[in-house]
């Protein structure tokens, strides 16, 4: 059960919400969930068989200044997290052992 992320707890794994509860606690700022969980049908999922998303490992949180860019990736690293997405919109975070650690990357 998460305490931030209710919304999106269907399919979701138990411990990446969390931690990623634990890095909204840390950021102190909301964390607006612009995708979570999808189907292996969804678009995007055909396009990337192996999303960490169909796994329920994985969300992009809307980031669209530099500020909250800062806060939500400190935040990420501060918890842990060692699989983080940077795009113009959006961070990506998953907790998907099975892909390589210790990266960042952009869109």
């Amino acid at each position: 059960m998460s305490k931030y992320f209710k919304e999106i707890e269907t399919n979701m794994n138990n411990e990446f919400l969390f931690v990623l509860d634990e890095a909204r606690e840390f950021a102190g700022i909301p964390f607006f969930i612009n995708s979570a969980y999808r189907s292996p049908t969804h678009p995007e999922s055909i396009k990337n068989p192996t999303s960490s998303h169909i796994k329920g490992l994985a969300v992009d949180i809307k980031a669209t200044d530099s500020t909250t860019r800062f806060k939500i990736i400190e935040s990420l690293l501060s918890v842990g997290f060692t699989r983080i997405g940077i795009a113009n919109t959006f961070i990506h975070v998953d907790l998907d052992f099975d892909k390589a650690q210790d990266v960042i990357w952009t869109y």
